[in-house]
């Protein structure tokens, strides 16, 4: 049984709520997302909050724990919204934010353009320093995962793109 379900999701002021069928639309100041909620879910509006419950089924008190996580998540990104950092490391790299496009010099032949997704949006305070944002936290998350991924960071001089929380392991070099 989850005990995360059991818990409301209480809605900020200046969030909207529109429960159809089986979907949800949630609107704030950062935008409008939406998603399917799951067969075996009901939601409650209530007083300025949701309220999640399960079906008769067994198994699908699990499936009411991770509706109630995705909208929580929702409804943070419209009313904060999500923002997750990218750092990079190496003689030459760097980075350079113009309009939905990446510039990335990775130490390759050619510079890296990495086109942006409608609703993240990129900015480099620092030519070593990638700050994304955005409302929804999942696509958020894919956009950082495909941009570390044109240089992860290796393990002998931490050279390569990582996320501003990452610890890279760093290992010993070869001895004689």
């Amino acid at each position: 049984m989850s005990r995360v379900a059991k818990y409301p999701v209480k809605l900020p002021s200046g969030v909207e709520v529109k429960l159809e069928a089986n979907k949800l639309t949630v609107k704030g100041g950062q935008g409008t997302l939406s998603m399917t909620v799951h067969s075996d879910v009901t939601i409650g509006q209530e007083e300025g909050q949701l309220t999640f419950n399960p079906s008769e089924s067994a198994k699908s008190w699990a499936m009411v724990g991770t509706t109630r996580a995705l909208v929580q998540n929702i409804v943070t990104g419209v009313s904060e919204g999500f923002t997750k950092s990218l750092e990079i490391n190496g003689v030459g790299y760097r980075a350079q934010a113009s309009g939905n496009t990446l510039n990335l010099t990775l130490g390759f032949s050619h510079p890296v353009e990495y086109k942006l997704p409608e609703g993240v949006t990129a900015e480099t305070p620092k030519n070593t320093t990638i700050v994304l944002k955005s409302a929804d936290k999942q696509q958020l998350g894919q956009v950082a995962a495909e941009i570390r991924a044109f240089r992860p960071p290796e393990p002998y001089k931490g050279k390569g793109i990582r996320y501003g929380d990452e610890e890279v392991r760093r290992k010993e070099a070869k001895k004689k």
